[in-house]
């Protein structure tokens, strides 16, 4: 038995030893390839100081230091493995523990800070490239504008103005974005060739960003004339339930039956909003058209739900329930569209009730054919539109203010902002300010 445990005790301490022995190749190894890493990280930043400047590799810069101060730790520890004073097993496995595990966050550190810098040194040398394609992208935005302005001239004689508010002025504002862009692109050319490469690459994304914005406020038009009619057909078939439901609902507003002035007064709203509806060939605004019979439609649902018992009260129909979830997606629709277009004007609220209108949107599908969730569905639905018409409304208060009401100075001193877009630059030229490129913009 004595020599059976004495052997298992010595097998035990080869395979411990084995660890050790792995664990201190592991760290010389590791101790090597960070200082390695760091040596070529330094030289590699010079390179990256020239393509994009000092503002821009600042955070590899002191990722690098932070690096070397902890990799001196490393050697220090490993110095103490092989100076003259005897060391314990304990003691040299701990301190080969942490060596490696110094050399993996460097490691780690300088993963994270190049990788950060990768694509904007790629943008930076492949900037001739990216301006010639920007350019062609300015001309062939240039080339829709004619068109865009004759859609929004033709949906003028259609609907009215407080519909068309909404994209109105995008001719003129993709217009000076794209004049905008063709001049930042010209900055950074003129900026690269005297080897200041941090106001180029600003100026270059500047440029990026501002054809970008055109393009989406180009399509904002086209958006918006295919959600009008698509309104319009969802109003005609919203109509004629309407109609359907005021005539079921009349039975419910006779004396003496429960909440009978109730269905009374809901069915009086309903018949009004319809009755308000303009004439064919009238310029409209089908969509606050569609939101009033929609709401009216909604509050003569609630009193007929509240007069009959609900053991008796049949289900909304599939179609109904379609309509209403066919409403939210127009409304969400042309929601995401004023905001995306206009991303530098809207504030918090209006994303915020976007983004939970899409969110509640995805919950409605499964709801809509089971009889047991139908009900659920259509509820929902009306929840999701209520939502997108509240982004809406706020995204268009955000865009008034910042079109009409900013009541600051134009950028050349003196009188108010243009109504075509005042503020539509503030985003762009933000990073212009730190980059000292303002007065070449605009002089």
């Amino acid at each position: 038995m004595v020599g059976f445990w004495g052997k298992r005790k010595r097998e035990d301490d080869a395979a411990r030893q084995a660890q050790d022995d792995d664990l201190a190749r592991r760290a010389r190894a590791a101790l090597v390839a960070a200082d390695e890493r760091i040596r070529t990280t330094a030289d590699e930043l010079e390179f990256a100081v020239a393509e994009l400047g000092e503002t821009a590799t600042k955070p590899l810069r002191e990722g690098l230091t932070a690096v070397r101060t902890h990799l001196g730790e490393a050697f220090h520890l490993h110095q103490l493995n092989h100076d003259e004073i005897p060391d314990t097993a304990e003691e040299l496995r701990t301190r080969n523990a942490r060596i490696v595990q110094l050399c993996e966050w460097a490691e780690d550190v300088i993963d994270e800070r190049t990788a950060a810098l990768k694509e904007r040194i790629e943008l930076a040398r492949q900037s001739p490239q990216i301006l010639e394609r920007l350019r062609g992208d300015v001309e062939r935005l240039r080339s829709r504008l004619p068109l865009t302005r004759e859609t929004v001239e033709r949906l003028a004689r259609r609907y009215s103005a407080a519909a068309l508010n909404r994209v109105s002025a995008n001719p003129d504002e993709a217009e000076q974005l794209l004049d905008f862009a063709l001049h930042s692109a010209d900055v950074s050319t003129r900026r690269r060739e005297a080897r200041r490469a941090e106001e180029a690459n600003v100026a270059l994304e500047t440029a990026t960003e501002a054809v970008r914005r055109a393009e989406t406020i180009i399509d904002g038009v086209e958006d918006f004339e295919i959600e009008s009619l698509r309104a319009q057909s969802t109003l005609a078939d919203v109509v004629a339930d309407s109609r359907q439901d005021i005539v079921a609902a009349r039975p419910l507003t006779q004396a003496g039956l429960p909440h009978a002035s109730e269905v009374r007064a809901a069915v009086a709203t309903l018949e009004t909003a319809l009755a308000a509806l303009p004439a064919p060939g009238t310029p409209s605004d089908p969509f606050a058209d569609l939101a009033t019979l929609r709401e009216a439609n909604a509050a003569l649902d609630a009193a007929v739900e509240k007069a009959r018992q609900r053991a008796a009260r049949p289900l909304p129909s599939v179609e109904a329930v379609r309509h209403a979830v066919d409403a939210a997606d127009h409304a969400i629709a042309v929601a995401h569209s004023v905001i995306a277009g206009h991303r530098g004007y809207i504030g918090a609220d209006a994303r915020t009730r976007l983004a939970e209108a899409q969110r509640l949107r995805a919950e409605v599908e499964p709801l809509v054919l089971p009889e047991d969730t139908r009900e659920q569905a259509l509820t929902l639905a009306r929840r999701v539109q209520q939502l997108a018409g509240e982004a809406l409304q706020a995204a268009q208060r955000d865009i008034d203010s910042g079109r009409y009401g900013g009541g600051g100075d134009d950028w050349g001193g003196g009188g108010r902002r243009n109504a075509g877009g005042g503020d539509m630059f503030g985003p762009i030229v933000g990073g212009l300010l730190l980059g000292g490129l303002l007065g070449d913009m605009f002089d």
